[in-house]
């Protein structure tokens, strides 16, 4: 019997859709593939807490990692406001509420969800140092107040302790190296490992100690200077040492320290600068010892002369330059080092507006400079008066006063270290590094990171662009044949 027209209508309809609706399933099961989703991010905190100030850093990084190491980048730097926790000894609870202001902008950066899963960590530097040998009991009060505040808080807290000199160092290089892309590097498509020759040292200035690490052409005599690294699949050995009482504010407190009248006449001062301030200010600090015969209630009067060759002998009176304890060579004060190759990165937190624009024979660094200049490096016969600096640069006089010793102690310390006038070429003076501050938190970070279990990304069938269109085109097809069959049945009267 002959199908009538609403029949045949109907049968192509169906069949179209059965045909298309086939088509649809094969596209999803033949030609799709696994590709995987974005890893989730994972976050930590740490915070400097150094000698002059305490800095709060949030990182970030993908949960898979790259061979048990985060690719670590910084979220947000916060400065606590108010000095070092270590100028809390009169009131140790006003050191744990300093930090409630960086920590609230810390946990309004961090989603709710992924907050108890942060490490939190608060390293204390040199200050602390200097503290807990002079009243360990004060120190350990400021710490318990800084660690109930970021105990209560909803992060996961690690704890807040006094950092070891080598650790400081030792971080500070890993910092370098990784925001120049000197461990790990992001080539042709895969993260590959430069070549080790490429690697920098790094001398961190702060206001308390200082610090120099780098990897040495030969090897490391002296096993309390080693500091070992596993990073992205790869060993590194690194020669570290910690200088206390070496920062930039102890050591202008040395310099002025030591003399029997209340009246000094100071060369590393230009001529007409003059300030008053209490002994006991210079002599709180262990670095720094007080005669006997010494009245800490009276006051200071400084005044400068602006002697830059005088001045670079006060420096070096700082220094011990007798031989070395041990085996090998040594920079200053009997300490074992090897001799510094390479490129160095040297930075401060403390003065970032001074660094010196050249080093080397006539190196004068007294007149400061506005941002976007050069500074004039001055012979020896030229530093300029006091009132005509003073008058030429306002705004700067947090720092200003104290530039020539700075910058002539910068050079000395340099010169400590093994640095000649033949590589002065190979230092660089910065405190951000590709958008990243230069320190031993980002490397403490990229270290803690090793610590904590990767997860893998979360694997998805997708098909390529060209399947995907087709198959939209199919699955409509599909829907308008079925729904054509359906009008054709409902819809259509049979003659």
């Amino acid at each position: 019997m002959a199908l009538s027209w609403k029949e045949r209508v109907f049968m192509a309809l169906l069949g179209t859709a059965t045909a298309s609706g086939l088509t649809v399933l094969v596209l999803i099961l033949v030609e799709a593939t696994n590709i995987l989703l974005p890893a989730d991010t994972k976050f930590g905190i740490v915070l400097d807490a150094g000698s002059s100030h305490t800095s709060l850093y949030v990182y970030q990084w993908p949960a898979d990692k790259e061979k048990d190491t985060g690719l670590v980048s910084q979220a947000l730097a916060c400065q606590v406001k108010g000095p070092g926790i270590s100028s809390y000894t009169t009131d140790p609870a006003q050191a744990g509420e300093s930090l409630k202001g960086c920590l609230g902008e810390a946990l309004a950066l961090i989603p709710g969800d992924l907050r108890q899963a942060t490490p939190t960590f608060l390293g204390a530097t040199a200050g602390m140092r200097l503290l807990s040998q002079k009243n360990s009991s004060q120190a350990g009060a400021i710490l318990a107040a800084v660690s109930r505040v970021l105990g209560q808080s909803s992060l996961d807290f690690w704890g807040a302790e006094v950092l070891a000199g080598r650790d400081e160092g030792a971080c500070a290089w890993v910092t370098i190296n990784y925001v120049l892309g000197r461990l790990v590097k992001y080539s042709s498509g895969e993260w590959i490992q430069p070549a080790e020759g490429m690697l920098v040292g790094a001398l961190d200035m702060g206001g308390a100690s200082a610090q120099i690490s780098f990897v040495p052409s030969g090897p490391i005599l002296d096993e309390s200077t080693q500091a070992t690294f596993r990073l992205y699949g790869t060993d590194y050995s690194v020669y570290t040492h910690s200088y206390l009482c070496f920062g930039q504010d102890q050591m202008l407190n040395r310099l002025l320290a030591g003399s029997p009248v209340l009246l000094v006449r100071h060369p590393c001062y230009l001529s007409g600068y003059q300030t008053t301030l209490p002994l006991a200010s210079l002599y709180e600090s262990p670095c720094v010892h007080a005669a006997a015969r010494l009245n800490l209630t009276q006051n200071l009067t400084v005044e400068g002369t602006g002697n830059p060759g005088a001045c670079v002998a006060a420096i070096r009176e700082l220094f011990s330059f007798s031989g070395c304890e041990g085996p090998g060579d040594c920079a200053f004060n009997g300490v074992y080092q090897p001799p510094v190759q390479g490129q160095f990165y040297v930075s401060s937190s403390r003065y970032p507006s001074v660094w010196p624009e050249g080093l080397g024979k006539g190196f004068w660094p007294c007149e400061a400079h506005q941002a976007g200049e050069q500074a004039e490096v001055l012979g020896p016969s030229q530093p300029l008066p006091w009132a005509q600096v003073e008058a030429s640069y306002p705004g700067q006089e947090q720092w200003l006063q104290d530039y020539c010793a700075s910058g002539l102690y910068i050079l000395v310390l340099l010169q400590a270290l093994g640095f000649s006038e033949e590589t002065w070429a190979n230092i660089e003076f910065q405190k951000q590094a590709g958008g990243t501050d230069i320190g031993w938190t980002l490397g403490y970070m990229l270290n803690l990171t090793g610590m904590i279990p990767a997860e893998a990304p979360a694997q998805w069938r997708a098909q390529s662009h060209g399947v995907w269109v087709a198959g939209v085109v199919f699955v409509v097809l599909t829907l308008a044949a079925i729904l054509g069959a359906a009008a054709v049945q409902l819809l259509w009267v049979q003659d």
